[in-house]
């Protein structure tokens, strides 16, 4: 099955599927016609029964994929205490893990773990291992909030709950995060917009629209 579907492209949502658009044809699983076109309605297989009566498109949940010492993840930030910050992990070496299929923002804001699957992994990034130089003197509120998205390296396995993370690189550190709203202060004093900061160096992101400079330890970019 598996080298069977190696051979057969796959279909995302929305795609047209190789199929006439004047086929008496009935739709299955999966896919749905608009406009006399027939289309995947997620991302799968397509199929047919010998007489292309019957249009299905099979979807395959991708690869349950498990940290380890030395791979590269792409985490959801879920809290920040004064000693260490709790990440979600949603991607590990390139491939979605049990987070990545839940929404990645703030207002979904929970501990890894508590999917109802289970399939959820939770890292810890302690204050030592934020950066390489000065560790003593790191303020965790300084360099991350809830819902930042940040690039990480697993360093140790951990616990039997979490795995234990570091940002001490140049290519390490936050990726993604919003700025804050005085506008809109919660509880914590902060509400997040729904602009997307720049990095402007490695300890601080600047919103594009007002300018305001907040610090984080940026991952720095690609394009750099």
């Amino acid at each position: 099955m598996g080298t069977e579907h190696a051979t057969r492209p796959a279909f995302l949502p929305g795609q047209p599927l190789p199929v006439p658009s004047d086929t008496n044809a009935s739709v299955g699983d999966g896919v749905y016609a608009k406009d006399g076109v027939f289309r995947a309605s997620r991302m799968g297989h397509f199929e047919s029964d010998g007489n292309a009566t019957l249009l299905s498109v099979r979807g395959e949940r991708p690869p349950l994929v498990i940290p380890r010492p030395e791979s590269t993840i792409f985490g959801r930030v879920t809290r920040v205490m004064p000693r260490q910050a709790t990440v979600s992990i949603l991607v590990v070496d390139g491939l979605p893990c049990g987070g990545a299929l839940n929404a990645a923002g703030a207002s979904t804001n929970r501990a890894a773990g508590e999917g109802i699957d289970g399939a959820d992994f939770q890292g810890i990034l302690r204050q030592q291992d934020v950066r390489s130089t000065e560790k003593d003197s790191v303020v965790l509120s300084q360099c991350f909030r809830p819902g930042d998205i940040l690039r990480a390296v697993v360093i140790s396995l951990g616990d039997a709950r979490s795995y234990y993370l570091s940002t001490a690189g140049n290519h390490l550190g936050v990726v993604h995060a919003v700025s804050s709203d005085p506008d809109m202060c919660g509880s914590l004093g902060w509400a997040p917009s729904a602009r997307a900061m720049q990095p402007i160096s490695w300890k601080e992101m600047a919103d594009p629209v007002t300018g305001m400079v907040e610090p984080r330890k940026c991952a720095k970019p690609d394009w750099l």
